[in-house]
């Protein structure tokens, strides 16, 4: 049965000439809670997809550098593959094919995020249709599931066609691809695979006939037939009073709305999609009209659908509303630019000179940037045909160990900043899976790859709800990280399913050795709990759980992922002492959440980068120190010290794990304790790739 086929069946649901009567106003409230349901369904669903597709992403085998504007890490290779500007290897073209696919499902959770906001839902990202509320450990993919959430179940699919698919991460291989292909897939192709006799289960009409509030919504089939009914529902009209959309849109819409994609400040300059509306309200235009407003939403779900399974939906939507249908896979309108994307992204050497743009050329170079995601997925598929993509696991089992050859290029020798050694990083790779009893570092690799992605879902919760939440850009680039390292060590899969255990009552620290617990006197090499592992300021809970090259004011308020500017830029003083010095907080010496750094347990390699120079007289590079104490029954105290005791500390180059560690004799000091030994680094950071 076609697509048309279908619609024909289903009273034409999407043509003009067959429009409904207006429909009694009785069941606007019912209306409103389906949009509100569709919506948040629409972010389960793009949510899904990204750990899914980062997964396998990040079992492609390869190395990258490190790399910025400095020669912090001149002559080290990393474990993992990085998007590249001379993809001249399967690998470093499948890579770079999934990574458009991946960075453009994040948009489409934006766009969804403030298509919610606009309806008057506050999305929630971490529904318990994908993972638990108590660890954040996601339920939504396993060896033995096989449903698309909101979408399909392959048990309704034909013999054949796709019934045996599993709904489970796993590494980029043919299975995985049957899988991703048919998330992407049209309404044809959905509907040709699906049995006859389950097809009423599938492709609801909207309104929906006997839904009520509270209920599951009906499965939808596709997502782009997700999208099409909820085009639908905003277009509905009632006998008496305002339309649906009239009635949800909340008008004027506040700063809630976010673009991280063409918002333009400094580091990123240029919009990515110049073309394309990111958010309902118009910048250009704040007296727009509601249905000016509308037809952005439909812009937004049309971006959503080209960009992902081609033309299909938007394209009826548009002939229903006698508009001109698109004409290719993604029209110009939805495609990335490079050359800005080219100036968002610069690229650096080992030795900080600008190259090309790896993430212009993985994403606005042709044919990529005019490929659909479905269309990305079949070339892929083409790809593994030849048998020439080399994932990690297929590494190991070819027996594969680690070298110091590996990690290293022809100027190693040149770097001046007292890296651990490519031998002592080679060996604890080797280590963390040769003498893996019953699994366990596997089981940390897995939680901590869990716990990146926690950083990235409990912020976003936030961030639609309270305009000062910063997005929590070091978590997405953490989360890759730590997936990487994990397939890298074990040539196993990330498991996500382990989650990120709940944190109990106790004073935890950030890393190795650095405990002020009076009942760990014993354990100086004790390293920081499963529970403390993140990658982004304000992911974590806590006082002395930041550690990393980003470091943060004791008053909060910035942003990771830059080199620290020592300008006045905390809260503004009262009248007549407008001089008063910014401090900073040290590493595992930090206050509460958002006010300490990244990156738990710290890297062995982590390194400071260069400070910015200082404003004023005023600006000091002093970290103030704090004493932190486990109170009962009230939980954790902090106490500032009389002087910072940590002066000018922070130098280009300077091992973060170094300055924590002389932050935590200063504290030990100051409260007359006995000062241990200083600890060797663990395998698990000497592993730990640094914070970029």
């Amino acid at each position: 049965m076609s697509l048309r086929e279908l619609l024909k069946k289903k009273n034409m649901l999407l043509k003009k000439s067959t429009q409904p009567e207006a429909r009694s106003s009785t069941y606007r409230h019912i209306d409103i809670a389906a949009v509100h349901a569709i919506v948040q369904a629409a972010v389960n669903v793009e949510e899904f997809t990204i750990p899914l597709y980062m997964c396998s992403l990040y079992s492609i085998q390869g190395m990258h550098a490190i790399t910025g504007d400095n020669k912090l890490y001149e002559g080290r290779m990393w474990p993992g593959s990085a998007t590249t500007s001379t993809p001249d290897t399967d690998n470093k073209n499948a890579f770079n094919k999934i990574f458009k696919v991946f960075i453009e499902e994040m948009l489409h959770l934006q766009l969804v995020g403030n298509i919610a906001h606009c309806v008057g839902v506050a999305p929630k990202f971490t529904s318990e249709e994908l993972m638990t509320e108590e660890t954040y450990a996601w339920t939504c993919y396993g060896p033995e599931l096989t449903t698309i959430p909101h979408i399909l179940d392959f048990k309704d699919v034909k013999q054949g066609m796709g019934n045996d698919i599993k709904v489970n991460l796993g590494p980029l291989n043919k299975e995985q691809i049957k899988l991703f292909l048919a998330i992407e897939e049209t309404e044809e192709n959905a509907i040709d695979r699906i049995q006859p006799d389950k097809l009423d289960k599938y492709f609801p009409t909207a309104p929906f006939e006997k839904w009520y509030i509270g209920e599951p919504l009906p499965m939808f089939g596709s997502i782009g037939w997700m999208y099409a009914c909820l085009w639908q529902y905003l277009s509905i009209e009632y006998d008496e009073g305002p339309t649906l959309w009239e009635a949800l849109y909340h008008a004027p819409l506040d700063e809630l709305e976010r673009d991280l994609f063409n918002e333009q400040e400094d580091g990123h300059p240029k919009k990515e999609y110049p073309n394309m509306d990111m958010t309902v309200a118009n910048p250009q235009d704040p007296r727009q009209t509601e249905h000016q407003a509308k037809m952005r939403v439909l812009d937004m779900i049309s971006g959503i659908t080209d960009q992902g399974e081609g033309n299909a939906i938007s394209d009826i939507i548009r002939e229903s509303m006698g508009v001109q249908p698109l004409l290719t896979s993604v029209r110009n309108r939805y495609q990335a630019n490079k050359p800005n994307l080219a100036e968002d992204y610069p690229s650096y050497n080992d030795v900080g000179v600008e190259v090309d743009s790896t993430d212009a050329a993985a994403r606005g170079d042709e044919p990529n940037v005019a490929l659909d995601h479905f269309e990305i997925f079949t070339k892929v598929n083409a790809l593994l045909d030849t048998g020439d993509i080399v994932t990690w696991d297929q590494w190991h089992k070819a027996g594969n160990a680690w070298t110091p050859q590996m990690l290293k290029t022809a100027s190693y020798d040149k770097n001046e900043y007292g890296l651990p050694s490519a031998e002592d990083v080679s060996a604890a790779l080797n280590r963390l899976k040769e003498n893996d009893s019953g699994d366990a570092n596997y089981k940390i690799m897995c939680q901590a790859s869990a716990g990146a992605i926690k950083g990235i879902t409990t912020v976003l919760d936030k961030y639609w709800a309270d305009a000062d939440k910063l997005f929590p850009y070091p978590s997405m680039a953490g989360s890759g990280d730590r997936m990487s390292i994990c397939w890298a060590v074990f040539g196993k899969t990330p498991l996500l399913s382990f989650g990120s255990p709940e944190k109990e009552s106790g004073l935890y620290h950030a890393c190795q050795g650095l405990s002020l617990d009076p009942n760990l006197p014993s354990e100086p090499d004790h390293c920081a709990l499963v529970p403390v592992y993140h990658t982004c300021k304000g992911s974590n809970t806590c006082k002395g759980e930041g550690g990393c090259g980003f470091i943060q004011t004791t008053t909060g308020g910035s942003n990771c992922g830059d080199t620290v500017s020592f300008a006045r830029s905390g809260p503004k003083q009262p009248a007549g002492n407008d001089c008063s010095p910014i401090y900073y907080s040290a590493p595992s010496d930090n206050l509460c959440m958002s006010k300490g750094g990244c990156a738990v347990p710290i890297s062995a390699s982590q390194l400071f980068p260069k400070p910015r120079a200082p404003k004023s007289l005023q600006d000091t590079q002093a970290m103030k120190l704090f004493n932190i104490v486990e109170e009962e029954p009230s939980g954790l105290g902090f106490f500032p010290y009389d002087q910072p005791d940590m002066d000018s500390p922070y130098k280009e180059g300077a091992s973060v794990y170094g300055v924590a560690w002389d932050a935590y004799v200063k504290v030990l000091e100051a409260n007359n304790e006995a000062i241990p030994n200083k600890p060797a680094p663990s395998d698990l950071r000497l592993a730990f790739p640094p914070s970029t």
